[in-house]
């Protein structure tokens, strides 16, 4: 070969290699694990499809929470327990609820009253029983007006159909949502994530392909043809509760034997972590006619600075408030008008932050007024000192040094040992199958 020539190919060659995107082994990498059982958790369709259904999408029935079945009911698919604290690091997970009649709940619920908020720690698969659970307890809780509701949930799973409903329940009731650390959300667990407000999940969110359990089926066509109608359902879902449809189309791509990790940068890019953009369109609307136009464009202004400036991989919850709480000033905030609707209006409202109000502060749960533990220990003790706004120290998020930790002895931060092990419903062979 001539050495021109020669000289031509190695110019294409390097043309060539320059052309291709750079690879990212460390943040490109997709994560599909084994299951050991599917059908165990997981995502299973059984709801009834007539032939005129297949075709079209047709709407499941709807779950309205002023007619709600009061009868009477049990959890064998998983447990649930209740708290008025979100610090569940020091206050524990709550009372575990065995009667969920009216009455009960209104019972279990009251001491929650007085602080407006409580948490749902529910462990197990998602089924009408859980169903029904979210729909009583949104009932009570509006019964109560207590307004901030969070969902502390560690799910691998269950039928599609009623993770649907639960999140129409879950969506029109104002929920957050937490998938903490050390929990898992997998399969029909993930459409939970779309009915709420504002989802914080620091454990691990995985999807596959929807199993469809009562089918007649004898070929692949009539098999895709009953799944095209249940995915459709799962698209309009997602699309009514502002996340992308896209999280149906790569379900279904999934083999059901297996679990598609979903990624920091998917979860946000699915609408399926931060706050429910659908829900923000409400709140603008809201917010619109309370508090005015100015504040609506000063509210997001800041909203895009706080992304810009403070919202960084590299920061812990700490950091990012401080950040946050510097920055409101530029953008007028505190609002004098609207200071409780202002960003991070809950460190003007409380002085002594605990672990609680620093995933809080995350959540955009306002108000919150969070509990000083030395004072529940010793009732007659001097109050502790307010600390002042502009130095806030929220909890220390899992894995932080310890010597950052024990700067701030009043405060735990939240561990894997706050989790409950010996109250879990499902084995450790079981929770790795669905990972």
């Amino acid at each position: 070969m001539s050495s021109w020539r020669l000289c031509l190919l190695l110019f294409a060659c390097i043309a060539l290699a320059a052309c291709r995107p750079a690879t990212d082994p460390a943040g490109s990498a997709v994560e599909t694990v084994e299951v050991t059982s599917p059908e165990e958790g997981g995502a299973v369709s059984t709801a009834p499809l007539a032939d005129e259904d297949l075709p079209e999408v047709s709407a499941l029935p709807e779950t309205p929470l002023e007619n709600v079945d009061w009868a009477p009911m049990t959890l064998t698919d998983g447990t649930a327990a209740l708290g008025c604290e979100l610090d569940y690091a020091n206050a524990g997970d709550g009372e575990v609820l065995a009667a969920f009649e009216q009455d009960a709940l209104r019972t279990a619920m009251q001491a929650c009253a007085e602080r407006g908020v409580f948490r749902l720690r529910y462990r197990g698969r998602v089924t009408q029983e859980f169903t029904q659970l979210m729909q009583r307890l949104a009932v009570v809780a509006e019964g109560l007006g207590i307004d901030k509701r969070v969902l502390d949930i560690d799910s691998s799973g269950g039928m599609v159909e009623e993770a649907i409903r639960a999140g129409d329940v879950i969506a029109e009731s104002r929920w957050t949502i937490w998938v903490r650390d050390g929990a898992v959300c997998h399969s029909a667990c993930v459409f939970l994530l779309a009915g709420g407000d504002t989802r914080l999940i620091g454990g691990r969110v995985g999807i596959h392909r929807i199993i469809r359990m009562s089918s007649t089926a004898s070929t692949r066509a009539e098999l895709n043809r009953e799944l095209r109608a249940v995915y459709g359902r799962v698209r309009d879902y997602l699309e009514r509760n502002g996340a992308a449809v896209a999280v149906a189309d790569l379900m279904m791509a999934v083999p059901n034997r297996s679990l598609r990790i979903l990624t920091t940068d998917e979860l946000k890019l699915y609408g399926l972590d931060g706050v429910n953009p659908a829900q923000d369109d409400l709140d603008r609307l809201r917010l619109m006619r309370k508090c005015g136009q100015d504040f609506v464009n000063r509210r997001d202004a800041y909203a895009r600075a706080f992304d810009a400036t403070c919202n960084a991989p590299d920061r812990d919850v700490e950091q990012m408030a401080a950040c946050g709480l510097e920055l409101r000033s530029t953008f007028g905030f505190p609002d004098e008008q609207c200071p409780s609707e202002s960003p991070l209006s809950e460190f003007d409202l409380v002085g002594q932050m605990t672990a609680a109000a620093g995933v809080a502060s995350r959540l955009r749960i306002l108000g919150v007024p969070a509990a000083d533990s030395t004072r529940a220990a010793a009732p007659n003790a001097e109050p502790a000192p307010r600390r002042a706004v502009t130095s806030p120290r929220p909890a220390a998020p899992a894995g932080r040094p310890a010597a950052d930790a024990a700067a701030e002895p009043s405060v735990a931060p939240p561990t894997e040992e706050a989790v409950d092990v010996a109250e879990q419903p499902e084995s450790s062979a079981e929770r790795e199958g669905g990972r």
